[in-house]
């Protein structure tokens, strides 16, 4: 998966597993259809938890990758509360906070909201913001490539990894390709799990 929420062919390997809520693809053939989510349940697994197995893209969920939990938070992903419970109640919490809502909130409630926020019809839905209003693990948009923030400095997103850094004016303006809801986290404290090519 990609920052823009695309799915793509890649022999890079990712170091989060995911889906969106059950399969849309057929088992029989392994390709999709035109749906690319079963329902707003989109969450991000680790990769290997209580030694389950799966065929991927067989009867079951359609499995989906992701270079980091950064890239997940972008495309509308938030962490699963089977296997990352502990990161998923961080997240939650942090969502309350930073939306000023009086309690954590419940997976149906964030998924309802970051469903709106991550879809303008079938294609992603961009925000614009202040480059300076941006935490780090948001995700942007320049000339169509994906960029992480970090600190002072944009990483660009590659499949196998970041690549090369930018700086821009803090002045500037910029679409930005993580949910409101997920950067109300981020700014809360909530930490992402980055890919090991991210510069610390």
């Amino acid at each position: 998966m990609t920052p823009f929420g695309a799915l793509v062919a890649t022999p890079a390997r990712g170091t989060l597993l995911g889906n969106r809520g059950g399969r849309f693809h057929d088992p029989e053939t392994q390709r999709l259809g035109r749906r690319r989510w079963a329902s707003r349940q989109w969450i991000a697994c680790v990769l290997d938890f209580k030694g389950r197995h799966r065929r991927v893209w067989g009867d079951g969920y359609t499995e989906l990758f992701f270079l980091d939990e950064v890239t997940a938070l972008a495309a509308g992903h938030r962490p699963c509360f089977e296997c990352r419970r502990q990161d998923a109640v961080a997240f939650a919490g942090a969502v309350a906070h930073g939306l000023g809502w009086p309690a954590p909130p419940r997976a149906t409630a964030m998924d309802r909201q970051l469903h709106a926020e991550r879809l303008d019809g079938r294609t992603k839905r961009c925000h614009v913001a202040g480059f300076a209003s941006l935490p780090d693990g948001a995700m942007i948009a320049l000339d169509g490539q994906a960029f992480a923030v970090r600190g002072n400095r944009l990483l660009a997103w590659e499949a196998a990894g970041y690549a090369g850094a930018i700086q821009i004016p803090k002045a500037a303006t910029v679409s930005v390709l993580t949910p409101p809801l997920v950067i109300a986290a981020l700014n809360s404290g909530y930490r992402p799990r980055w890919h090991p090519s991210a510069p610390p």
